[in-house]
């Protein structure tokens, strides 16, 4: 992390027309143009090969949506390995199709081609959406006072990869928790883009989309954005039974295992109550997490610093088993 921040503070001056450039915490970018604010997320999913295409499309539009704008079109680049077989590029491009017709949005570009580079297929996708009234929510807008919810359960996405990529060493697991893991994809699910709609309506403050480094991550980021500190109950997290099941089977935290799935929003306190309200009537877990205070960083109630994990918990787990 330190790393990126020096990186990011030696790029050149931004033209005059992007409202919102690269930052630590922030997960997309907006550029002003003619017809509003235009948008653009992009992210790689490299770990794992299960519907990559469609993962893609779902991490990418969650970046628009934590901006309060609803994603619209999406262009891909498709690494795939020597070998790779016709029907297997088909049921890629199938499931990707069907992630966007799912979403509302277009498949508009990219670039496809099999290359030695890869041993397995990767996709980078970018994501793009436009805001005509110019409007959008950024996770560096969270103030002194304000709540902070967690939105959606989390490990989703650690227990999908991990229950799929490191089946063998989950034996000791009932076979009912190992499957739920396995399909947490599409339930529970990862998109976060329908709540982020719905907090954008509500007067959020941020939103912000954790997911490498996990829970810990996302709301150190959400911090660190909006130069302040965050006070967290840990024991209010709203946790993915399965994934947690699973990461301390393979000896992850989960705090620090892949959490997209999950939604941070930030609300000042005097609409909080309402807010909450109105995501669990539309469905959607909710657990008020943390309060927004003057300082830096995010810790436990009790004063100790949160975690923060330098590498996504779930890339550690698969590299020392060697999958």
């Amino acid at each position: 992390m330190a790393l990126l921040r020096k990186l990011l503070a030696s790029a050149e001056r931004l033209p005059p027309e992007v409202r919102l450039g690269p930052a630590v915490g922030e997960d997309a970018c907006a550029i002003e143009v003619p017809g509003g604010v235009l948008i653009a997320a992009t992210d790689p999913i490299t770990l794992t090969s299960s519907a990559v295409g469609a993962h893609a499309v779902v991490i990418n539009a969650n970046d628009v949506a934590v901006m309060g704008v609803r994603p619209r079109w999406f262009l891909a680049t498709v690494l795939l390995p020597e070998g790779t077989h016709e029907e297997q590029v088909c049921e890629l491009f199938g499931a990707t199709r069907e992630a966007l017709a799912e979403i509302g949005a277009t498949l508009v570009g990219g670039h496809t081609e099999v290359t030695r580079a890869v041993t397995q297929p990767v996709v980078v996708g970018q994501m793009l959406g436009l805001q005509e009234d110019g409007h959008f929510v950024r996770s560096g807008g969270v103030r002194a006072g304000d709540v902070v919810f967690q939105v959606g359960p989390a490990p989703v996405e650690g227990a999908a990869v991990l229950a799929e990529e490191a089946a063998f060493h989950l034996a000791e697991l009932p076979d009912e928790v190992i499957a739920r893991a396995r399909a947490a994809l599409r339930e529970p699910g990862v998109s976060v883009i329908e709540p982020a709609l719905l907090a954008t309506e509500l007067g959020a403050s941020a939103l912000h989309d954790p997911t490498e480094g996990g829970l810990a991550a996302g709301l150190h980021e959400l911090a660190e954005a909006s130069g302040l500190a965050l006070r967290v109950d840990t024991e209010a997290v709203l946790w993915f039974e399965p994934g947690r099941a699973v990461c301390e089977a393979l000896g992850a935290d989960p705090w620090g295992s892949l959490a997209s799935g999950t939604l941070l929003a930030a609300f000042p306190a005097e609409r909080a109550e309402r807010a909450q309200t109105e995501l669990e009537a539309r469905g959607f877990g909710v657990r008020s997490l943390a309060l927004a205070v003057a300082g830096s960083g995010a810790f436990r109630t009790d004063g100790r610093a949160l975690p923060r994990f330098e590498r996504d918990e779930v890339a550690r787990v698969l590299a020392s088993i060697g999958t």
